[in-house]
């Protein structure tokens, strides 16, 4: 009797796509879930979708589509479908087969770090990865805190970042009240275990406590580490803000990424809101050194990404790149975003009722809500 396909962790599956090791990864899933969220990564990679289904209807014939000759890696929602498929090539003789551990959802939640400053300053600044949902968090380190901006509800890996590095968490920065993912904010501020800071205008009904952000403070993270300007940069939402962390890391939120900027619609009122980002972006964001690197929440694709594969880039390279900087006038950029707005999805409000504390979900609930690729660019030019 021949052995049982072993598992592999999400973290393995992101090593090896980093690492191009030779494989192809087979996505058992409906198509239509495999069309709305899908593993990625930075190198390209075999892939194909063929459901759990066709192999119990037409055996056969879904295993000649499985290509041969390189080791196969199995994903599918939950784990069971994959463990099943991947029985069924292992009979007819795949030699290298395996499957995703806990499903598609230890993919969606995976958080993987890369150190952004030099070691040689006195604090440690990361960039925590998500690339299942294709957000990005940052960890501020200093004499044995951690502050924590945006971060995911993957508490769990954050306490143990923390913690590998002698550590605990104390603070928590809100950029904005988030619609495209379940934030773990207001669950450390509920739990007391860290002191979360928001602007007052994203979270204005919220049960739980926070401390308020003000427009052109400055502030020491972690007791006494890096100063952190703050500034009020409204547009994607109206309570945005955007972090100035020692001059030069400028942490924006869903107001400006690398090849595109917040979407305004969230809040229902997307032409208002343009304007504001309008003011935001080519006015604001123009007092900012040209050296700054900008460190955004989200990121479209890994072509975004450096040579050392951090989502980062000087405003210097943004004002000639990002094409949003190239609407010079105020009612040819409200015209373009409201022009190439995508439709947002429904989901959206529950999440961010949750974020706001407004809404309870089960765990369950909250795995299904929290699943999938963010939409949080304002336009669709960055995203066929």
């Amino acid at each position: 009797m021949s052995a049982a396909p072993p598992p592999f962790s999400a973290e393995q599956l992101f090593s090896d796509l980093f690492g191009e090791v030779d494989f192809h990864l087979l996505d058992v899933r409906n198509e239509e879930d495999f069309q709305r969220f899908q593993v990625e990564g930075p190198f390209p990679f075999g892939m194909s979708n063929i459901p759990y289904f066709d192999f119990m209807e037409e055996e056969e014939a879904s295993v000649a589509k499985v290509p041969k000759g390189s080791p196969v890696r199995i994903v599918c929602a939950k784990e069971g479908s994959a463990l099943y498929v991947a029985d069924i090539l292992s009979s007819h003789g795949f030699a290298d087969v395996s499957y995703l551990s806990a499903g598609i959802k230890s993919w969606g939640e995976l958080l993987t770090p890369v150190r952004l400053n030099p070691k040689s300053d006195s604090f440690s600044l990361y960039q925590f990865i998500r690339p299942g949902k294709g957000c990005l968090s940052y960890g501020v380190l200093y004499d044995g805190e951690l502050a924590i901006i945006d971060p995911s509800r993957n508490l769990h890996y954050y306490r143990n970042f923390a913690r590998a590095h002698g550590a605990v968490i104390t603070e928590v920065i809100e950029t904005h009240a988030h619609a495209d993912h379940l934030s773990g904010g207001p669950q450390l501020s509920q739990s007391q275990e860290a002191v979360m800071m928001a602007q007052e205008l994203d979270f204005p009904d919220s049960p739980f406590t926070y401390r308020r952000l003000e427009d052109g403070e400055n502030y020491c993270l972690c007791k006494n580490g890096p100063e952190m300007a703050l500034f009020h940069t409204p547009g994607h939402t109206e309570g945005s803000v955007t972090c100035f962390i020692d001059g030069r890391y400028l942490i924006t939120g869903d107001t400006l990424f690398i090849i595109s900027a917040g979407r305004p619609d969230l809040g229902g009122k997307a032409e208002a809101w343009a304007f504001d980002l309008y003011e935001t972006l080519l006015e604001k964001y123009a007092d900012f050194p040209g050296d700054a690197q900008v460190m955004p929440a989200h990121y479209v694709s890994w072509e975004e990404a450096d040579e050392l594969h951090r989502f980062a880039a000087p405003l210097k390279e943004l004002w000639n790149a990002n094409p949003i900087f190239s609407l010079s006038s105020e009612k040819e950029f409200v015209q373009f975003i409201c022009d190439n707005m995508r439709e947002s999805p429904e989901v959206y409000i529950d999440i961010k009722k949750v974020n706001r504390g407004l809404m309870r979900l089960t765990e369950q609930e909250a795995d299904i809500m929290d699943l999938g690729k963010n939409e949080c660019a304002a336009s669709h030019y960055d995203a066929d």
